[in-house]
């Protein structure tokens, strides 16, 4: 049996998820998550070879539970699941130790497909993704502006791009305000913006906030 914990803040798709998943016979949910703290007590409390993890969750960005999960339990295999395209987020998802990647319209067959594949060692790739770590192998000049940012930097753009306040993203981010204008202005520098008006128009143009 491969032992999976389901981690998402919406009991529905978890409900969903573990339905899809025990129907296999070979796969056995052995916890459910809905936060970060929830989320480290169950990796701390249970065996477990997979976790499914939502990128994003109440508390916490995705990749950094994701980094601390993988510093907690190394061998444990992570498959993000989001409702974000891959160009966003998987290429910094498997840097930051995940082993795959799906968007939450994939087919139930991939997710099993998925877990089956990452519970062995393997990295699980779609098309798209290996489609968006190709890019990320070209040259810098075909690179987006974005792909040079730091996953803060990242998670700070898409904030302001949202309308969000800096201390309002310092609260969310738990940083201090001076931290995230530290942020800002390296994300003013490498993408040669000079006003959160500019970054808003990139980011809604290449779809980095909903």
């Amino acid at each position: 049996m491969i032992k999976v914990m389901l981690a998402d803040d919406h009991a529905i798709v978890r409900k969903g998820l573990r339905q899809l998943l025990e129907e296999t016979g070979f796969i056995e949910v052995v916890a459910e998550a809905d936060d970060y703290p929830a989320i480290m007590k169950a990796v701390r409390s249970f065996d477990m070879d997979v976790v499914v993890m939502d990128i994003t969750m109440p508390g916490k960005n995705g990749i950094d539970v994701l980094k601390i999960v993988k510093g907690e339990k190394p061998k444990v295999a992570v498959l993000m699941l989001s409702m974000h395209p891959e160009d966003q987020y998987a290429v910094r998802a498997l840097k930051a130790g995940a082993s795959g990647y799906l968007t939450k319209n994939s087919a139930p067959e991939k997710l099993v497909e998925a877990i089956q594949t990452i519970s062995g060692g393997r990295r699980y790739i779609t098309p798209e993704l290996a489609e968006s770590l190709a890019s990320h192998l070209t040259d810098d000049t075909d690179k987006p502006l974005h792909s040079t940012l730091s996953d803060r930097e990242f998670q700070t753009i898409r904030l302001i791009a949202s309308g969000r306040k800096l201390s309002e993203i310092a609260e969310e981010l738990s940083l201090s305000p001076k931290t995230v204008s530290v942020y800002r202005a390296r994300i003013m520098e490498k993408m040669k913006m000079k006003n959160n008006a500019e970054l808003t128009h990139y980011a809604l143009k290449h779809g980095l906030v909903e």
